[in-house]
């Protein structure tokens, strides 16, 4: 079988892990665009034939980079976060012109089971009584959201399980790749739920298992990583 043809948008540390990780994980990379040359937008040519794009840049750059892949007739992985505000259109936009998106705030498989985890404490915590609940989530000094996609992901899972909400530290401090704490306390105990990323690869990997998803048969809409990973294709 032939490697997948793969865009990597966006050539900060998450792309060029991704460069580094694509050719052992069956993929060909046929375009590397750093911010400079997607500035002026992405043309069908800059994608140079690819069937995946894989996207890592910044909040501001996301939504228009995703319109224009999509618009070249290319599907797309998207890892950046903080652009959750512009959500809403731009699913009703991919979903109109019949494009592939899968975003995700966290591609690590480990924080896909984690969230589910969680979301389960959080229902069974809900009947017991006394417990104040905070999330704490760490992360490297350059990341520009907080609290992080991650963080307002598992937020939202523990708010539906307990039934109220539930507020968010945010930490940045050196080259932390991502670390997240649901804490349950009471006077005299404490539970605390910790996902610890060790290295960025984590997430680089998990993307490539999304864009190899996303291309393993005909799909249109907006998809993520649960969708991923409740099928066989995505556990293979």
């Amino acid at each position: 079988m032939s490697d997948i043809r793969l865009a990597l948008i966006g050539m900060g540390k998450m792309g060029r892990t991704l460069a580094e990780l694509a050719p052992g994980s069956g993929f060909a990379v046929v375009a590397r665009l750093d911010e400079h040359e997607t500035a002026g937008g992405i043309s069908r040519e800059a994608l140079s034939g690819a069937q995946v794009a894989i996207e890592f840049t910044t909040p501001a750059a996301a939504p228009r980079n995703i319109k224009d892949v999509l618009s070249a007739g290319c599907p797309i992985v998207v890892g950046t976060t903080g652009w959750q505000a512009e959500a809403p259109s731009i699913e009703a936009w991919v979903r109109e012109h019949k494009g592939a998106l899968l975003a995700a705030s966290n591609f690590s498989i480990g924080v896909n089971v984690f969230q589910q985890i969680v979301a389960r404490a959080a229902e069974l915590m809900a009947q017991a009584p006394g417990f104040e609940t905070h999330l704490v989530e760490t992360h490297h000094s350059a990341k520009k959201d907080a609290p992080s996609g991650t963080a307002i992901m598992l937020q939202r899972a523990v708010e539906a399980g307990l039934g109220h909400p539930v507020g968010v530290s945010s930490i940045r401090v050196g080259s932390v790749p991502g670390t997240h704490e649901v804490i349950f306390d009471t006077h005299y105990e404490q539970i605390r739920l910790e996902h610890v990323a060790r290295d960025r690869r984590v997430f680089a990997e998990g993307a490539l298992v999304a864009a190899r998803w996303l291309v393993s048969a005909p799909r249109t809409g907006v998809f993520t990583m649960r969708d991923v990973l409740s099928s066989p294709e995505g556990r293979s």
